[in-house]
């Protein structure tokens, strides 16, 4: 999942983290070359007192220091008994010692053992004392971790909108024109960076869209008028000829498809019109349009395409029912759900019920999976066993005519029979 954090954000908290990541690793590093070399020196003077000692011991035997075990001490093989029981046995080097007092409370020292001719020399370094500063310096090295990652922190605020200022500009800007729904130039506010080459590619980006969309408006309008010039003249024509005297049935049925014909290319022209310049408009004059009677006129005009199949079409009507919208949206709509059931229905029965808020469109036909009802309203995609020639795109158009309108358009599988329902709920 992609996160959804600001920018700003996000670069203050790298920045923030950096600081203190760098502040702890420069910390970590400062105390543990200090441990180092503190305990290199510490070592280093320890075995320098000692051979000291050891040297002064056997060249003055006589005048060898009393014993006292606090900071230096010798014996000789015959009296090392006298030594704490710890130190007896050991050999020469540094050595880390820890003994808990009488008081209960641990000591640690360094002990520094020198053995030579007979004589064992002691040196004792008491560490607990460095333990308080070390301490010390390590509760002020956390201060300052967190002191330099505070610091980081408000640093990083203030270069954030310092950086961000062009690009917080730019956002601001393109939202102004969301609001107007007008584009003007962005490149000309903006400095000749990176932020002015994004503001000159938005530019030149909105230029090409706007031309393409002015394009296909154009085209639309062309194709819509240079249509309906010729379908009002076989509308005008397909009247005159029924007005014959002399037409046999057979002439006045064909005539009447003829018809019904021309007015759906009309209902569809005008349709894909307001989707194309996304308008949405109701009838005119103010009247609404009566769902049922759009539903009746869609049925008849679909029968020619039941042919010879054993299958009936009815309508039921269990409330009154009107939209606030033209008779051509509704009727393209219906006539693509009312025209794919009866397409696929072999045989049995196409039900077109309407109710208070919805119509219906209820067929017995191989029906649907539960997991390709929405996939069916994209574009290109046809239903399993679909034939002829068709490209997929009838319910893509209602989805759209829907949406438009704040319809809610869906299809799903009967579960009492094989079929499928297609549904148009009017909000």
């Amino acid at each position: 999942m992609r996160s959804r954090r600001k920018l700003r954000f996000r670069l203050v908290l790298s920045f923030a983290l950096f600081g203190f990541g760098l502040s702890a690793l420069f910390a970590f590093a400062a105390l543990n070359i200090r441990e180092r070399v503190e305990n290199q020196l510490i070592t280093s003077a320890l075995q320098d007192e000692v051979d000291r000692l050891n040297e002064q011991v056997l060249a003055h035997p006589d005048r060898a220091p009393s014993f006292d075990i606090v900071k230096a001490a010798s014996w000789s093989d015959r009296t090392i008994y006298k030594a704490p029981l710890t130190w007896q046995n050991l050999e020469t080097g540094v050595h880390d010692m820890y003994e808990t007092g009488q008081d209960g409370k641990s000591r640690h020292y360094k002990l520094a053992v020198r053995r030579k001719d007979g004589v064992i020399s002691f040196v004792q370094y008491d560490v607990s004392r460095d333990e308080l500063g070390k301490r010390q310096l390590l509760y002020s090295v956390i201060g300052s971790v967190f002191l330099f990652g505070l610091l980081s922190l408000v640093l990083g605020m203030w270069l954030s909108r310092k950086v961000l200022k062009p690009v917080t500009q730019l956002a601001q800007r393109l939202r102004e024109f969301r609001k107007n729904g007008k584009a003007e130039p962005l490149a000309l506010h903006f400095a000749d960076d990176e932020v002015g080459e994004l503001a000159l590619a938005l530019d030149e980006y909105a230029n090409r869209l706007t031309s393409m969309v002015e394009r296909d408006r154009e085209f639309n309008s062309d194709v819509s008028h240079e249509l309906r010039t010729p379908l009002a003249v076989i509308a005008s024509t397909t009247e005159l000829l029924q007005g014959s005297p002399d037409l046999t049935d057979k002439l006045r049925e064909r005539l009447k498809r003829i018809e019904r014909a021309s007015r759906q290319a009309t209902e569809l022209i005008e349709a894909l019109l307001l989707l194309s310049r996304a308008e949405r408009r109701g009838p005119t004059r103010g009247e609404t349009t009566d769902v049922a009677k759009v539903a009746s006129d869609v049925i008849e005009s679909q029968r020619p395409q039941m042919r010879d199949k054993p299958l009936s079409v009815d309508l039921l009507v269990n409330g009154s029912l009107s939209i606030n919208a033209p008779a051509s949206v509704l009727a393209v709509a219906l006539t693509n759900l009312i025209g794919n059931a009866i397409k696929y229905t072999l045989e049995g029965q196409v039900t077109v019920k309407v109710d208070q808020d919805r119509i219906e469109v209820i067929d017995t036909g191989p029906g649907i999976k539960p997991e390709d009802a929405e996939r069916l309203f994209q574009r290109g995609v046809r239903g399993e066993g679909a034939g002829g020639s068709g490209a997929g795109l009838g319910l893509a158009i209602v989805r759209r005519l829907c949406e438009l309108y704040g319809w809610d358009v869906s299809m799903r599988p009967r579960t009492d029979t094989n079929g499928a329902i297609a549904s148009i709920v009017f909000q």
